[in-house]
């Protein structure tokens, strides 16, 4: 029985800790990119079970969410 309350108990919680402009243009529109740090952290019956931080990148002219592919190492 998973009810309201259940879904408060457990899941994960976002904290936006802080934005700066991130160098480089949107590929869609050309627009400026802004980077957010986020942690994320997820929570079982009021017990944190894992605390991550993560950088996303995102356009300030269109919105949309831009992701980083690390570097392909050739041989």
């Amino acid at each position: 029985m998973a009810g309201p309350a259940a879904a408060a108990l457990c899941g994960k919680e976002e904290k936006v800790l802080g934005a700066q402009k991130a160098p480089g243009s949107c590929p869609y529109c050309g627009g400026g990119v802004a980077a957010t740090d986020v942690e994320a952290k997820w929570v079982l019956c009021c017990l944190p079970l894992c605390r991550r931080t993560k950088r996303r990148f995102t356009c300030t002219a269109c919105a949309r969410r831009l992701v980083t592919y690390p570097a392909i190492l050739h041989d």
